[in-house]
């Protein structure tokens, strides 16, 4: 798998997106993409914030940042590795002191079963701490059949989804977003006349989930939205009627005419 950095930027290249683009879309600030880009984690709040960071700005480009933030995970997440050492009382260092060569002699009972128990203790606290340290203060990570399992699920839930998210889009795939600026009317469908948005009134500010399929037809009630195609900005320009769009890959936005625009009923 390519370095996280590397996928991420040649995502963005290929799609031919400013990075100002996508500090507008994910309200990520530019410098922090720049340092996921760079792979600069020193520069960035923290893990927590470098993982749901990968993971919008995956989602953005069309990328699975679940794969990204498991990779980040995996190798640059470390625990810390300084070790604690145990606890021993000074009466339990001066056992050995006072003979040659501090060794005990023949008839030395060796260490107490109390000291023995402390000592344990002791252990265990420092395994634990080792634990929560390697795992962020969170559970540990799931095991390879667990994440298969979880990944299974997610698939599946994703499926049933109006978005129909993928790993990576498949040949003819085209990615479609919606931000309102004002009160607008939206009836969108997807690949076999799916209805995505059923003919509803989105108000300002309202953005919509990033939606995947290999033809979108679309009308609004008026032109404030901005529409987001692939991840690139497409403004829709004033009508005094219905606008209506057909959104595919190969041919990108293409006008409707009025008898051709979907009603959603």
């Amino acid at each position: 798998m390519p370095e996280i950095g590397s996928a991420l930027r040649e995502a963005r290249m290929r799609e031919r997106i400013d990075v100002s683009e996508i500090e507008a879309k994910t309200k990520i600030r530019a410098k922090y993409l720049r340092a996921l880009e760079n792979e600069e984690w020193g520069l960035l709040p923290g893990p927590t914030f470098v993982k749901s960071f990968l993971r919008t700005y995956a989602q953005a480009l069309g990328l699975d940042g679940k794969a990204l933030v498991e990779e980040y995970r995996l190798h640059h997440e470390r625990p810390s590795e300084g070790m604690l050492e145990p606890i021993v009382s000074s009466s339990a260092r001066n056992r050995g002191r006072g003979r040659p060569g501090g060794g005990r002699s023949g008839g030395d009972p060796g260490p107490s079963r109390g000291y023995i128990v402390a000592v344990g203790s002791i252990v265990a606290v420092i395994v634990l701490l080792i634990v929560l340290l390697a795992t962020g203060g969170s559970s540990k990570k799931p095991s390879a059949a667990k994440r298969a399992t979880t990944k299974t699920s997610t698939t599946k839930k994703h499926s049933a989804l109006a978005s129909g998210t993928a790993a990576k889009p498949s040949a003819g795939i085209v990615t479609l977003s919606l931000t309102p600026t004002a009160a607008v009317y939206v009836c969108l469908l997807g690949d076999n006349g799916r209805k995505l948005i059923p003919g509803e009134e989105l108000q300002a500010g309202q953005s919509t989930a990033t939606y995947h399929a290999k033809r979108f037809e679309i009308t609004l009630g008026n032109n404030a939205v901005t529409l987001y195609v692939d991840g690139r900005v497409r403004p829709v320009p004033a009508s005094s009627s219905a606008i209506g769009y057909s959104i595919t890959k190969a041919r990108g936005r293409h006008t409707l005419a009025p008898a051709q625009q979907p009603t959603c009923k």
